[in-house]
């Protein structure tokens, strides 16, 4: 057989495998049974919508990659067991935290672990794509949702009024509401643009995948998803608000508005396609429609190929399933662990005068509601029962409860917030007031200064989370985890003072009129917000 080339190996999975794998996949289900269902429901809503296809697409590029698995022994590896031992004990933490979105990546860290204990590096280089595909099938935690889509609110308002102006539309910006003269539309959540970004930049890590160009190639089509999405979803702005300008309210709502999204969603799968179609020419090396998406190349039938030998189960595969096995039980107990609700006072029994203060109740807009997602909340604008001519403007009060913050529900920052209404920060900072005292410690405040146009206004606001005032929202996060972990709870509030400052009023009046309503206000609160 010298001078001979040997007949490459090929290998085929053994029953042996074919069993642990069903077992593994088994013991997948019952451990993060609860997460396959917080996964269904949030692929309902439209940013996530495309979710559901993210498993089967990640299935049919395995698929697609089964020559090249097939020519590879399977060795395993101990870093596989590892990570799914770490993945693990990030969904023990996130079930112990009570925060279903971690443990949707637990889940992805488990699988790509399982599959590296069984697979071993070499071998796993082919399918890590496919299986890091997985990760885009979570949905993000909403602290930097909520972030995101403020931001690309605004940047797509502004560039939509742009827009607006080159169509010769008259069209001013306040905040995230244009305002058309007759009309104002605002650029809500919903128009921020996630709903095209999270789809399209999906798809455009599919075509990735598949594409048959070089890897700055692939980077640009993945990458150029953001840009598309900001610029197409300006475009429907403006789109909206000249129909809106020439024929009426009515070309913003209904099937017009929803038919409107689809169809600009349609435009930036078209661009993206014909960016894929570009790109080889741009660089010189032109190549067929159908030869672009043809995904990987397939190996060549071998010629003499030896048999296929089944492929072993390897030692951190058995590691791994049996790690896996090892956690159900303990994950059926930590699935019915149920979160602590504290008794507290209902806010629609607050008070209208306590202290030196009168005042009226107020409610929130069904789309306002909507957004906020929160639990109970009192409103209500506060004056003097006495009004002294030294200080008699009001002070609107504003608490919001979140019974419970484990799915995403949390009170969204004024600081976020203010800008949407068209409010100007001028100055931030936090001041701790010494008279006030919640939890036995001096009351701490954010303290910003606003203004619109001539108008001005102070703001004191402050998270109050089981027992604790708080300024700082990554210390929201932090303390919600810790008291999720250790007192399985994530109630918690956000509590808001806003005051004029009218006729050229100090700044330092308006501090001693916000101190004195804090002072009065904060005993009352322990009856609705529990340590």
């Amino acid at each position: 057989m010298d001078g001979e080339a040997r007949p490459a190996a090929r290998y085929r999975s053994s029953r042996v495998q074919l069993v642990a794998l069903v077992v593994a996949a088994a013991a997948l289900a019952l451990l993060f049974r609860d997460t396959f269902v917080y996964l269904y429901w949030t692929w309902q809503r439209d940013e996530y919508s495309h979710g559901v296809l993210v498993p089967a697409v990640a299935a049919y590029l395995l698929w697609q990659r089964r020559a090249e698995l097939a020519a590879v022994p399977f060795t395993g590896s101990w870093t596989g067991v590892a990570l799914v031992g770490l993945g693990l004990l990030v969904y023990t933490l996130g079930a112990l935290a009570s925060i279903t979105t971690v443990d949707t990546y637990a889940l992805v860290i488990v699988i790509i672990g399982a599959a590296l204990a069984a697979l071993g590096w070499p071998a796993l280089r082919p399918a890590l794509g496919p299986l890091a595909l997985l990760f885009l099938m979570n949905p993000i935690p909403n602290f930097f949702y909520n972030g995101l889509s403020l931001q690309l609110q605004f940047l797509s308002s502004r560039l939509g009024v742009a827009l607006m102006s080159l169509a010769g539309v008259s069209a001013y910006l306040d905040g995230n509401v244009i305002d058309l003269g007759p009309a104002k539309l605002e650029v809500a959540e919903a128009c921020s643009g996630l709903r095209y970004l999270f789809p399209l930049l999906t798809l455009g890590v599919i075509i990735a995948c598949l594409y048959r160009g070089r890897a700055w190639m692939r980077w640009c089509v993945v990458l150029s998803t953001v840009p598309i999405t900001i610029v197409m979803n300006s475009v429907r702005i403006a789109v909206i608000g000249v129909l809106v300008d020439r024929y009426g309210r009515g070309q913003a709502e209904g099937f017009l508005h929803a038919f409107e999204g689809w169809a600009v969603f349609m435009v930036c799968v078209v661009l993206l396609c014909i960016e894929c179609w570009l790109l080889p020419r741009l660089a010189g090396q032109p190549i067929s429609w159908r030869a672009l998406f043809a995904g990987r190349p397939r190996a060549a039938p071998l010629a003499g190929a030896a048999p296929a030998q089944p492929q072993p189960l390897a030692k951190p595969a058995i590691a791994a399933l049996a790690l896996l096995l090892a956690a159900v039980v303990p994950a059926q107990a930590l699935s019915g662990r149920r979160e602590v609700l504290p008794e507290r006072a209902h806010f629609g029994e607050f008070p209208l005068q306590f202290a030196t203060w009168s005042g009226r109740r107020e409610g929130l807009a069904p789309e306002y509601l909507n957004t906020l997602r929160l639990d109970d909340y009192v409103l209500g604008t506060y004056a003097p029962m006495e009004p002294l001519a030294s200080d008699p403007a009001p002070v609107n009060f504003y608490a919001a409860y979140y019974a419970s913050q484990r799915t995403g529900q949390s009170a969204h920052s004024p600081r976020s917030c203010l800008p949407g209404g068209g409010w100007e920060i001028e100055r931030f900072e936090q001041r701790e007031l010494p008279g006030v005292r919640i939890g036995g410690a001096p009351l701490r405040v954010n303290r910003a200064l606003i203004r619109h146009g001539a108008s001005r206004q102070l703001v004191y606001y402050w998270f109050q989370e089981r027992g604790r005032d708080l300024t700082n929202e990554y210390l929201v996060k932090w303390y919600l985890f810790v008291d999720a972990l250790t007192r399985n709870r994530t109630d918690g509030a956000l509590v808001r003072l806003v005051t004029p400052l009218a006729g050229g009023e100090a700044e330092g009046a308006a501090d001693a009129r916000l101190a004195r309503f804090s002072a009065d206000v904060a005993p009352l609160l322990g009856a609705y917000l529990p340590e």
